[in-house]
């Protein structure tokens, strides 16, 4: 397997830092993040997954890539009718915004190249421009096709999950409750703890709560 290349010293370094993502990355064995490579349909699978188990979401995919006779493309896309979109499966709702985020793709407001100078706040304003394309979903895209190191993304449940398991006992986070997760608010203030490396420890985090390697 091929990790980003801060992996190492991603790794490194909060083990070096924090005993509890010592022991999440020593427990992990070798299973490391694993990117998207095409920017275009990242973004076009999780429009098409949002709110659907992920069963679902590869059926529909998986008709949405026939009706496009192979592969998806942002083109393809923006010449194709609501209708035939919604024979693939999708919503009126998720059909229109394949729609948007293909004819951004193709008049270049959508440009991945820009996005490799720019710093993440400036990727993430330049997708939630999208319809249907929220922070989350711009902050997964950053972990996961552009690879940057230092995303902490505090609205993902998951996160706030594995912080509030894994963290409930710390006694530099002396928390007076503690449910089934942490608050955004901890997890914050966690998360300065674990600079410049969020990305890495978000995806520990999740490997902690399922075996089975995150992927976006």
């Amino acid at each position: 397997m091929h990790a980003p290349a801060h992996w190492k010293d991603a790794q490194e370094a909060l083990s070096a830092s924090c005993p509890v993502m010592r022991r999440l990355i020593d427990a992990s064995g070798q299973a490391v993040l694993q990117p998207r490579g095409d920017p275009y349909q990242t973004l076009a699978r999780s429009i098409v997954g949002q709110q659907i188990s992920v069963k679902a979401a590869a059926s529909v995919w998986a008709r949405f890539e026939a009706r496009c006779k192979g592969k998806v493309e942002p083109l393809k896309v923006s010449r194709m009718r609501i209708s035939s979109l919604r024979e693939c499966g999708l919503s009126v709702r998720k059909a229109e915004y394949l729609k948007d985020l293909s004819t951004r793709f193709v008049d270049g407001s959508l440009d991945p190249q820009h996005w490799i100078e720019h710093d993440d706040e400036a990727v993430i304003a330049n997708l939630i421009q999208v319809r249907g394309i929220g922070r989350w979903t711009a902050e997964m895209f950053l972990i996961f096709n552009l690879l940057r190191p230092d995303v902490w993304p505090l609205d993902d449940i998951g996160l706030l999950r594995a912080i509030g398991i894994h963290w409930s006992d710390d006694p530099e986070h002396a928390w007076k409750h503690r449910s089934v997760k942490a608050s955004r608010a901890e997890a914050a203030q966690l998360g300065e703890r674990l600079r410049p490396w969020r990305s890495v420890a978000t995806w520990y985090l999740w490997r902690s709560l399922d075996p089975l390697p995150v992927s976006y």
